[in-house]
């Protein structure tokens, strides 16, 4: 028999391994964030178990950050690290178990389809090509990667640039949500169709402003929720600072320059196996107007798209309770803007399950495209 082995060194993978002399009993640890104690993420590939009945324990399930993203959940599993599928996970509370027999001498499970930091460079330089792109770099991460924000808008239409709408779209503060870039690959490869009605008429009216890793460092090194220094991004908007959270300090630098108006901070829920976006309705400028707007945009994207809804959620926050150290409640308060947080799940999306992938990053593409409609139908009315 072929010899077991785990390999993590390779783009976001993270694993323990306890215990590998025995495929019906292999022991893992879901390993924490580099700086913190958040651990939920894993990615690792599965060597010489081709033919062998394999079982798979994650003995801190139960520690994790959120163990009831467990309850209901399903491992991605690929051999090709291109096409993913879902296997049955079973918890008891304390451990997860997975049984599965691999195909393949090499097998790859994650928590997640991951989103590789090759793959976002690729995406910054197809969109780099268009001529309504201009790329700019707006620093350095703590590990030295760059910080991108890619400008976008018909350069040619007859509103002048000044009198444009500032739309926003930030996404994957929290590395280990990678569905968060899925989305906003959709998203930027939707508003680049030169042949889509709806994008063209958005680029004429909009200058739109897209981040679509704002956690590289955390992304590459298999972080959960963290940056390099531990730091939880979106928890770092009220005072962000260059030695802890340069990539929040250096976007929020930016936004406070060009202005807001609509901003989407995209993420990934572990329990809730639902799509669905949080507002502003607990900060203190919260208004009448703002109300009328968020009504207006998620009325919008049901309508429009089955895969959005607004009955599962996080409930309503009480005016004046909002978390002002959050990326949606700062931004919405200080521009007096628009701001959502979308939510996407790791699990699948309830309503409309797909046993074989679940919820995965083809899926996370789709529902970003579709978000240019309610972009539209709340754009006239931004300012």
């Amino acid at each position: 028999m072929t010899e077991l082995h785990i390999s993590t060194q390779f783009d976001s993978g993270a694993i323990e391994v306890l215990s590998l002399a025995d495929p019906g009993d292999i022991r893992l640890n879901i390993r924490p964030d580099n700086a913190s104690e958040f651990a939920q993420w894993f990615h690792f590939c599965l060597h010489g178990a081709a033919g062998l009945p394999v079982r798979l324990r994650f003995m801190n399930a139960g520690q994790c950050a959120y163990p009831k993203g467990w309850e209901g959940y399903r491992m991605a599993v690929s051999y090709d690290r291109q096409h993913w599928f879902r296997v049955d996970a079973q918890f008891d509370g304390t451990e997860m178990t997975v049984n599965f027999t691999p195909a393949s001498q090499s097998v790859y499970f994650a928590y997640f389809e991951p989103y590789s930091y090759e793959r976002h460079l690729d995406l910054i330089g197809l969109a780099s090509v268009s001529a309504h792109v201009t790329v700019e770099r707006l620093g350095s991460t703590l590990d030295g990667r760059d910080m991108t924000l890619l400008h976008i808008t018909d350069v040619t239409s007859a509103i002048p640039l000044a009198q444009k709408k500032k739309v926003w779209l930030i996404a994957r503060q929290h590395p280990g949500e990678s569905m968060a870039e899925w989305f906003a690959e959709g998203f930027l490869e939707r508003l680049l169709d030169c042949d889509d009605a709806v994008a063209r008429v958005l680029l004429e009216k909009c200058v739109f402003y897209v981040v679509p890793n704002m956690n590289p460092d955390g992304a590459v090194r298999g972080n959960l929720r963290t940056n390099a220094a531990g730091a939880n991004l979106n928890r770092e908007w009220a005072e962000p600072t260059l030695g802890r959270s340069p990539e929040v300090f250096l976007v929020r630098q930016k936004m406070q320059a060009l202005g807001v108006d609509l901003n989407l901070d995209v993420h990934g829920d572990e329990g809730l196996p639902y799509n669905f976006c949080v507002g502003t309705e607990g900060t203190p400028g919260y208004s009448a107007r703002t109300k009328a707007l968020e009504e207006t945009f998620k009325t919008s994207w049901t309508s429009t798209c089955p895969d959005f809804q607004t009955e599962q959620g996080y409930g309503k926050t009480e005016l004046g309770k909002a978390n002002m150290t959050l990326a949606t409640s700062w931004i919405g308060q200080t521009f007096d803007c628009l701001a959502f947080t979308v939510e996407m799940p790791f699990k699948d999306n309830a309503d409309l399950p797909d046993t074989q992938i679940g919820w995965n990053g083809e899926r996370s593409k789709r529902l970003g495209a579709s978000v240019l409609l309610p972009v539209l139908a709340v754009v006239d009315k931004l300012r």
